[in-house]
């Protein structure tokens, strides 16, 4: 099925930020459906469309000729990315262009270009080359066969960042940590919810509208929308080689005020509702392993802080005790609840870099631990074993959470 191309540029559409089911003009004479929209979503990008394009449809022709369209949205760039991209539908027909003038924001221009779009499956993409196009092929093979989303993750088999900051790192993961926190339902779904690369099916967000803050468009997608099987697809994030990073501050306000107006959203709360799938196997794992910790704390706390012994202060005490049955925990985690992953991750530097993301978050739980155990002990049970008990209840619960999501997952570069 061949588009109908023009070099002119397609209309803004307006009011609600609601896609449609598919339009009478997504059926071709052949009787079929467009296959895919894919959204390029542009802001100063000049040096950078032509290739984009040139590398997505050559990509595409070979996968599904003729039965897609690459649409590229364009916020009025300065630069006029969206003349260069209006030239190049000759030459491209599959390719069409929406040039914005009135309104800005990332997430605002793919669901403008999804409301323009006339496939059944709906794609996003970057125009800067970050997100390594080949990918494209597996998301749509995920969709395919089944899935009503599939997502381009750093934090899954075959994902990483190529040489990111320590800073931009801890950023990225705090933002990720602070979404499962406040919003479990919706981030705990996926490996990388702040992903900007993913594929979903067009009846799956269909008459939902959607109310998206800053740039990270997926958490509407799985929030708002009908998404029941989800599909992860490991990709490594890269620099940009042209053109300047549009990272700022301003970006993570942005997520946080997302979350918490999503998290506050009645119809976003009745929809995260739908089960999750639970790995209640490796939960019992982790239970048991946390148990054998929980000696071990006891353990060191009555050797450092009992009045028979040491003697020592009861938050040294507890800190140091902590610290030890944390390094218990990880040695059975990684040798036994996570040994499928450890298996593919067995090179030194993967076993303490899975360490210093497991003591990271067991330290924030930790935390959480001392002060549990400070306020049961003095405010509320006079007893320092039943009140450290009842601080590691609290904060195995917060250690299980967070490591299911965060830790050990593949992040290196292939």
């Amino acid at each position: 099925m061949k588009i109908n191309s023009s070099n002119s540029l397609l209309t803004v559409p307006t009011g609600p930020l609601k896609i449609s089911e598919l339009p009478p003009n997504a059926v071709g004479t052949s009787g079929e459906y467009i296959h895919l929209s894919l959204v390029i979503p542009t802001y100063k990008e000049r040096d950078n469309i032509q290739n984009v394009v040139s590398i997505l449809s050559q990509l595409l022709d070979e996968s599904i000729p003729g039965n897609y369209e690459l649409i590229v949205v364009d916020d009025d760039s300065p630069d006029r990315t969206w003349e260069i991209a209006q030239s190049l539908t000759t030459e491209y027909p599959q390719l069409r262009v929406m040039r914005r003038q009135q309104e800005r924001g990332l997430s605002s221009a793919v669901i403008r270009g999804w409301q323009a779009a006339t496939g059944s499956m709906l794609g996003v993409i970057d125009g800067d080359l970050q997100h390594p196009p080949e990918v494209l092929m597996q998301l749509l093979r995920s969709v395919e066969q089944g899935a009503d989303l599939a997502v381009a993750s750093r934090h899954v088999e075959g994902g990483g960042v190529s040489s990111w900051s320590l800073v931009r790192r801890f950023l990225s993961r705090g933002a990720q940590l602070l979404g499962l926190v406040i919003l479990p339902g919706v981030l705990g779904r996926v490996s990388d919810p702040m992903s900007g690369y993913f594929m979903v099916r067009r009846s799956a967000i269909a008459n939902a509208t959607l109310n998206p803050v800053g740039y990270k468009i997926l958490l509407e997608v799985i929030g708002r929308g009908k998404v029941d099987q989800v599909a992860e697809v490991g990709y490594v994030f890269c620099e940009r080689k042209e053109g300047e990073s549009k990272v700022t501050w301003k970006q993570y306000i942005d997520y946080i005020h997302h979350l918490v107006r999503l998290r506050l959203s009645t119809g976003g709360i009745g929809r995260l509702s739908r089960k999750v799938n639970f790995p209640i196997g490796r939960f019992l794992r982790f239970g048991l392993v946390g148990f054998s910790g929980v000696f071990v704390d006891m353990t060191v706390l009555y050797l450092l802080s009992d009045p028979t012994t040491l003697a020592w202060p009861l938050t040294r005490s507890k800190i140091i005790a902590g610290e030890i049955a944390i390094l218990n925990n990880f040695f059975w985690n990684d040798a036994w609840t996570f040994a499928d992953v450890s298996a593919r991750q067995q090179e030194w530097h993967q076993r303490r870099k899975r360490f210093v993301k497991f003591n990271v978050v067991c330290l924030g739980g930790l935390l959480l631990n001392v002060l549990i155990l400070n306020l049961v002990y003095n405010f509320i049970i006079p007893n320092r074993y039943i009140a450290n008990f009842i601080a590691i209840a609290v904060a195995t619960i917060w250690n299980f959470w967070i490591n299911l999501k965060l830790s050990w997952r593949v992040t290196d570069v292939k």
